[in-house]
């Protein structure tokens, strides 16, 4: 977060109070949804059989997300980028030096981890297969307009302008700091 101290390596019994109280909405998340969980029972289910039943109605549904790891030469820089650029967030740094680091956006959390020592290992899936601007994560969002206008006014690489497309999407590709795609996209389907 702009402006906020980043704590390198430190175990909770070394935080400060008000680190530790600094917990991220995904860490409230996860507690939430184990706690939920906890307090429900699902039904047997035939495979292939979807099913909305659930023992306990006013527990929320859980659902399955996924995080894209992407390699980079700089933890820090690249952090960085994607939250002055991309508003993201991050609470902080893992290893000395830093080598990892999660940023989250709206429920979407990015994994950054570097090696340290080692360079030339980023390969960003467009470099790899240049004639179909493949992306490195697709991100689904509520409203792509906003979005692209943020962008564009923080100064984010947009490598692909906002377009409506055949599979009911309006999305736009940014490029990020070290040459990864992300396309950011609203379902117009099922908005």
């Amino acid at each position: 977060m702009p402006g906020s101290t980043v704590i390198h390596g430190m175990s909770d019994k070394a935080r400060p109070a008000s680190a530790l109280l600094k917990r991220s909405s995904r860490e409230i998340f996860l507690r939430e949804a184990i706690r939920a969980d906890a307090l429900k029972t699902q039904p047997i289910q035939e495979v292939g059989v979807a099913t909305e039943t659930s023992t306990n109605s006013a527990a929320p549904r859980m659902r399955w997300s996924t995080a894209p790891v992407l390699a980079v030469e700089d933890v820090v820089a690249t952090a960085n980028h994607y939250r002055d650029v991309l508003g993201f967030n991050y609470s902080r740094f893992f290893g000395e030096p830093p080598q990892f680091c999660m940023v989250e956006r709206a429920g979407v959390v990015i994994m950054l981890k570097q090696f340290i020592g080692v360079r030339g290992y980023m390969h960003p899936n467009h470099r790899e297969d240049p004639a179909n601007d493949t992306w490195d994560a697709y991100i689904w969002i509520d409203d792509a307009d906003a979005l692209h206008a943020e962008y564009a006014k923080s100064g984010a690489r947009i490598v692909r302008a906002l377009c409506v497309q055949e599979y009911g999407c309006k999305d736009f590709d940014v490029e990020d700091c070290n040459g990864y795609r992300l396309c950011f996209g609203q379902d117009l389907e099922g908005s």
